[in-house]
């Protein structure tokens, strides 16, 4: 991979005029959203690891509006990640559904739901940077994506996705030479966020997003996820319910047995400046 030793838009240049192979990023597909509004939903999931006979999930269901901020809590082991992990369809649900349904004025489905691809998906699990593999920060963006022969109109969407994703989480100032095992706790998880918005998803699932982060860096991320709610639908597993309450616009307690069920967050008295 080659290095410029600079910021993101020297990235410009080296699309221009290097004659190398690209890895190709995920075309996106944004949803065809109503003249009112669309929901992301869960309905009646249940789900049993093969070869096992109990349940981790049990008749779990949801309704998240586009452009929320959704939260779930709950005992370490309830089934909360599993959940995650269903929506972002990385494994299947043994029953139920996971879809995107549209709503009228009345508040009415206006067209039939759509099954939620996992094209639309992105999401960042606990303690996203064990799992970085790259040597500076250009590959680990790009680390996994197919290889093809990209034409010039393919080079500069990719340095534009690029360059967005890392105005979002604050990273334009940085080299792209940077190892990412360098980087601060708090940019390492900006980087794993920026991973995951340069393939412009939909829905954004953060399994703990604060876990293991200094107060600064905790202070940072929240205000992050402040504004990417902005612009996309979020929802967060989550024990730090002080410092997210206020982006909270749902919420739901897993319960013993992968019983979901909403519930409000505890009202905490003393407000968090930073947001």
């Amino acid at each position: 991979m080659a290095k410029c030793g600079t910021s993101l838009s020297c990235y410009h240049g080296i699309l221009h005029h290097q004659h190398r192979r690209l890895w190709r990023v995920r075309k996106p597909q944004k949803l065809r959203i109503s003249s009112d509004h669309s929901c992301f939903e869960v309905r009646g999931v249940s789900y049993r690891p093969p070869g096992t006979q109990n349940n981790i999930l049990n008749e779990v269901s949801l309704s998240l509006p586009e452009k929320s901020f959704g939260l779930i809590y709950g005992r370490s082991g309830s089934g909360k990640t599993t959940l995650l992990q269903l929506i972002a369809g990385l494994s299947a649900p043994t029953s139920g559904s996971i879809c995107i349904q549209r709503y009228g004025s009345d508040n009415r489905p206006s067209h039939p739901s759509e099954i939620l691809s996992p094209e639309k998906v992105g999401i960042v699990f606990q303690f996203p940077e064990r799992y970085f593999l790259a040597d500076t920060l250009l590959e680990e963006i790009t680390f996994g994506w197919p290889r093809e022969n990209a034409s010039l109109t393919f080079r500069e969407k990719l340095a534009f996705q690029l360059q967005l994703a890392f105005n979002s989480v604050g990273l334009n100032g940085i080299s792209l030479d940077v190892d990412p095992h360098s980087l601060s706790g708090g940019f390492k998880r900006r980087l794993a966020l920026a991973i995951q918005l340069v393939q412009t998803p939909d829905l954004l699932l953060l399994d703990e997003p604060l876990a293991g982060l200094d107060w600064k860096a905790r202070a940072d991320v929240a205000k992050l996820l402040k504004h990417l709610k902005k612009s996309l639908t979020i929802l967060v597993v989550s024990h730090d319910l002080r410092e997210l309450s206020p982006l909270v616009d749902k919420s739901w307690k897993m319960e013993k047995g992968g019983v979901l069920k909403e519930e409000p967050l505890p009202v905490y008295s003393d407000k968090l400046s930073f947001l």
